[in-house]
């Protein structure tokens, strides 16, 4: 029964090691060492005095190991005296967290490609957050601050009727670093204006923003949204009607996922009837060029976005 028992043990960590070697090969994860599949893969712990973030404070961005996905920035950083790299913060929506296996401490992941990055602890009393992100070295790369300029860039994609209105509020507000109207959330490769309006491609008037995450939030973009088009209005906005003009957020994350259904509920606890749609992003195809700022092209106003407070 103990032969038994062995080679079953055996065989399921063979099958773990398989399963660990297939998703890199599948995906566009960046190559590990075995030590590296050890803590992140297989959630393993290094040796504490070790890592070399441990003692390391130069000012920067530290990232995924994994994914390339920024995690920290190098302010929130702290000596805890712990062995391992210490953080008070996270970046926005970088970091989560879930129960570990033990039962006991909460194990922190990043939150784009599910890295075991360490443990999170909390009522230390070490730094006025009361927080503490313990993390392996081996879980992180660094980019010094010169070098981060597309790690603070984020894409938000909002459809809430004519993309001309939605565009007109979201490039003047601070934070934003580019817009960009377009087609998105149906079948056709690379639709006209045309053919979005008058056949059934699937695709809604959307514009995709790009943004400086420490400058803005998701949040703040996501309520911004709500205020500048009705997201009780099906299939439609104002005078314009049709799906294309239909009101959808399109995340990029389960994070921005999670604040879009947040902020939903709230707007249904205040007795809105929302019909906007949360979908996961996918292809998003630039409109012709003479749509882009459209009215500050006119030097116009949206006739069917106002801006209304409703949180």
């Amino acid at each position: 029964m103990k032969r038994i028992l062995g080679l079953l043990t055996l065989l399921l960590a063979l099958h773990s090691v398989t399963l660990s070697q297939d998703m890199d090969k599948n995906t566009k994860f960046n190559p590990l060492t075995d030590f590296e599949k050890y803590v992140i893969v297989h959630k393993g712990t290094e040796r504490p005095g070790t890592g070399i973030y441990n003692a390391h404070f130069e000012d920067g961005t530290y990232t995924c190991k994994r994914c390339d996905t920024p995690l920290y920035k190098s302010d929130d950083k702290f000596d805890s005296h712990c062995g391992w790299p210490s953080f008070d913060d996270e970046i926005e929506g970088a970091v989560k967290r879930e129960t570990d296996a033990d039962g006991r401490r909460t194990e922190i992941l990043c939150a784009n490609c599910d890295a075991h990055l360490g443990h999170v602890f909390i009522g230390e009393g070490l730094t006025a957050k009361n927080t503490r992100h313990c993390v392996n070295s081996a879980s992180l790369n660094f980019t010094p601050a010169e070098e981060k300029k597309v790690a603070e860039t984020n894409v938000a994609i909002f459809a809430g009727g004519c993309f001309w209105g939605v565009e007109y509020y979201f490039a003047k507000l601070p934070g934003v670093i580019s817009t960009q109207v377009g087609y998105t959330g149906g079948q056709k490769n690379n639709p006209s204006y045309k053919e979005v309006c008058y056949t059934d491609t699937g695709h809604a008037e959307a514009l995709e923003i790009k943004y400086d995450p420490n400058k803005v939030s998701y949040e703040e973009l996501a309520r911004l949204f709500f205020e500048i088009h009705d997201p009780t209005q099906v299939n439609r906005q104002g005078p314009d009607v049709g799906k294309q003009y239909r009101s959808e957020v399109f995340y990029t994350s389960n994070y921005q996922k999670e604040i879009a259904e947040k902020l939903i509920k709230e707007l249904e606890d205040k007795g809105y009837d929302v019909a906007t749609r949360v979908t996961k992003a996918s292809t998003f195809w630039d409109a012709e060029e003479y749509h882009q700022m459209y009215y500050f092209k006119k030097k116009a106003k949206p006739y069917c976005h106002i801006k209304t407070e409703r949180f």
